[in-house]
């Protein structure tokens, strides 16, 4: 049966990732963007733009306007991912209730969900015991208003797949980065600070970092392979932030940062970070939640993704180098 993808978040990072390995299928993408979105990500794809808010129910007619004959596969990431410390309404309502009416579009038309969550979502296990998948989400039992909207979500995608027969699998990428980033996650802006030379120490802790590919990849094998009801995690291996930064550094072919902060006082001085990328309209480098982030159990299981899905990772170093040379040739890195 011919698909039609509707990619909700198309323009963001992990989005135009994914595209750009759908246009290989040569069936019909369409990609939801807001109306007042930068379509740079997209540009010279193969893919039809629909603009649309996923609070919106009405503005979601057209995308999902589809002839019965052809299957509708929505991959959904449009998110709000948010390291602040200030509490913002409008994560909630795009994390948790977009996705409500994503889910009431794809069960008119019998889809076929793909939910990109988070790790951040899963319960964190003591003594840097290795995470694996659950069944069962707490959202009281996980810190800050993202990784709690995307546990509370996951809850509603599972019910939704036992009560109301949608297909769905949940999956949940840990620490992204890579290539494509044409709106500066923290770990790309990292990079590029480095690289121009304004990043002249680094902080202590570190998580699970993941190349955005690997990721997109893992979505796109989840449409066949996937499990109604099933999570899977699509994580990589632990770095700390100093061995990130060394590679980068190795790679951009810069003097290696010495300097690591002590956690007081990048704790302490994380309201001025905020305050100061803000000003210059920028992701915050590190904010209280990223500290507390780097300092948690960052130690996950991809096992189960890569016996069902045939998940795959690439060498970190590889990662580093094909950012940079995407940063260097548009030009937001120095020579």
């Amino acid at each position: 049966m011919e698909r039609v993808y509707i990619v909700t978040g198309a323009n963001g990072f992990l989005g135009n990732n994914v595209i750009r390995k759908l246009v290989d299928f040569k069936d019909e993408i369409r990609a939801l963007v807001l109306p007042d979105d930068k379509l740079k990500s997209l540009e010279g794809l193969d893919c039809k733009i629909y603009y649309g808010n996923v609070l919106d129910k009405n503005s979601l007619e057209n995308i999902f306007d589809v002839d019965p004959d052809k299957e509708v596969v929505v991959i959904h990431l449009a998110a709000i991912v948010y390291i602040k410390s200030k509490y913002n309404k409008m994560v909630y309502d795009v994390n948790v209730n977009g996705t409500k009416n994503i889910i009431d579009k794809v069960l008119e038309k019998n889809g076929k969900l793909i939910y990109v969550s988070s790790v951040h979502a899963i319960t964190e296990k003591p003594n840097n015991e290795v995470i694996t998948e659950i069944d069962k989400f707490e959202p009281d039992k996980v810190v800050g208003l993202y990784a709690k909207t995307k546990a509370e979500t996951a809850n509603y995608v599972k019910k939704m797949v036992k009560e109301k027969g949608l297909r769905a699998c949940i999956l949940h990428p840990s620490g992204i980065i890579g290539p494509y980033d044409f709106g500066s996650t923290h770990l790309t802006q990292m990079i590029i600070d480095l690289v121009n030379g304004r990043l002249t120490a680094c902080v202590k802790g570190g998580y699970d970092f993941v190349d955005v590919r690997d990721v997109a990849d893992g979505v796109i094998s989840a449409i066949d392979k996937g499990r109604d009801g099933e999570c899977y995690i699509l994580a990589n291996k632990y770095y700390t932030v100093h061995e990130l930064v060394d590679m980068i550094s190795e790679v951009a072919n810069r003097k290696k940062i010495k300097s690591v902060l002590p956690l007081w006082f990048a704790k302490l001085t994380a309201p001025l970070s905020e305050l100061y990328y803000s000003i210059l309209k920028q992701p915050p480098l590190y904010t209280s939640y990223s500290l507390y982030t780097l300092n948690t159990n960052g130690h996950f299981s991809s096992d189960k993704a890569r016996e069902e899905l045939g998940y795959k990772n690439r060498d970190m170093k590889v990662t580093i180098k094909d950012t940079y040379d995407w940063l260097k040739n548009n030009g937001r890195v120095k020579e």
